[in-house]
């Protein structure tokens, strides 16, 4: 096992400010708008483990579920905590056949995936062509008076939430692809992220809320995986070509949904800076308790990642850390439910958010 230190004094405040259990606290939402998520493993609850028919090993999901939850985590993602702020259930995953409730909106978010629909089976036009799908079937079950269907005010009156991109960026890198052609392909990504946002409006969404991608080069994996010179990280250690790529996919994003606003009607869009939220937790580390914000809790390998891609968390040869509140990052990629709940407690302040909007502005009235 990982040598563990105490859980710092600044971290248990952090903690006991978001509620038991790293719970960010149940806001007044006594309607909670029906929510349909669309993006990679980052809001994935399930969904590649259902379609795919993978299995998750242990110790995912220790932290919370108790067991796997098809979670790339040993508890919530940041979508389960919004979930949780608007007194609304988590998200079944739309693949999954078994135990899903549908009632309260969908999750067609999918590990892997990305904007190319030529690269990953669950691509973000595939998931908006599930959600159509789903919508249909949907409408006419809510129109025959079958109760526990989302009708045509359910559709119109949800929250959609877009987090996508990541993969688009690393795919690139991993092909070895200079800097400079990495960012000649965002705009292309950028443009797949439009055709989804006005894909779902012609379909009557009117509320959305976009969250950036984080930094890309604070990965463990990827520092694990990059041979790179100390000329090549940032003050925090990360890779700064791999996060001033990400920076400009941000900047692009932001603008497109600051475009979108005029070219769509009535919508609402909200966009969400998690790069900042995340970089902020990897750099000042130490301040929220988190002794190696650049080592995994689950992993092998040791310091300073954790990491080696034949052994990754739950699979032979990996170990987990003694308490995954003291790591950011769970298994080298995704973060711990420590770190999700900080991140959506910022979420949550609306300090990070353009327009600054409350969260609970969904709620249905």
């Amino acid at each position: 096992m990982l040598e563990m230190k105490c859980v710092s004094l600044s971290l248990m405040v952090a903690l006991a400010v978001m509620g038991c259990n790293f719970g960010v606290a149940i806001g007044g939402c006594h309607r909670p708008p029906v929510i349909f998520s669309f993006g990679d493993s980052n809001a994935d609850t399930g969904g590649l483990f259902a379609g795919l028919g993978y299995s998750l090993n242990p110790p995912n999901g220790r932290s919370f579920f108790g067991r796997p939850s098809g979670r790339l985590s040993d508890g919530r993602l940041i979508l389960d905590f919004l979930c949780q702020s608007l007194n609304t259930r988590f998200l079944s995953p739309y693949l999954e056949s078994l135990g899903s409730d549908f009632r309260n909106g969908a999750n067609f978010a999918v590990v892997g995936s990305s904007t190319h629909p030529e690269y990953k089976p669950f691509a973000l036009n595939v998931q908006v062509m599930q959600f159509i799908h789903f919508r249909g079937r949907s409408l006419e079950r809510a129109a025959i008076g079958t109760r526990g269907y989302i009708n045509e005010e359910g559709f119109r009156n949800a929250l959609y939430m877009i987090d996508i991109g990541q993969n688009d960026l690393a795919d690139s890198f991993s092909k070895n692809l200079s800097y400079a052609e990495v960012v000649r392909t965002i705009p292309v990504v950028i443009e797949e992220i439009k055709k989804a946002v006005k894909g779902l409006y012609d379909q009557g969404g009117r509320k959305f809320w976009i969250h950036n991608t984080g930094p890309l080069g604070c990965l463990p994996q990827k520092l694990w995986l990059v041979q790179h010179k100390e000329g090549d990280l940032d003050t925090s250690k990360c890779i700064s070509s791999y996060n001033s790529a990400a920076q400009l996919f941000n900047t692009a994003l932001l603008h497109l949904c600051q475009a979108m606003k005029s070219e769509l009607p009535d919508a609402t869009i909200v966009h969400v800076d998690i790069y900042s939220i995340k970089y902020d937790l990897i750099s000042n580390g130490m301040k929220y308790g988190f002794s190696s914000p650049l080592m995994a809790c689950c992993g092998a390998g040791g310091p300073p990642y954790n990491y080696n891609i034949q052994m990754t968390c739950g699979n032979y040869g990996s170990q987990a850390c003694n308490n995954g509140s003291q790591f950011i990052s769970w298994d080298g990629i995704h973060y711990t439910e420590a770190a999700n709940a900080i991140a959506a407690k910022r979420i949550l302040s609306m300090e990070y958010s353009s327009p600054k909007m409350p969260f609970d502005f969904f709620c249905q009235k």
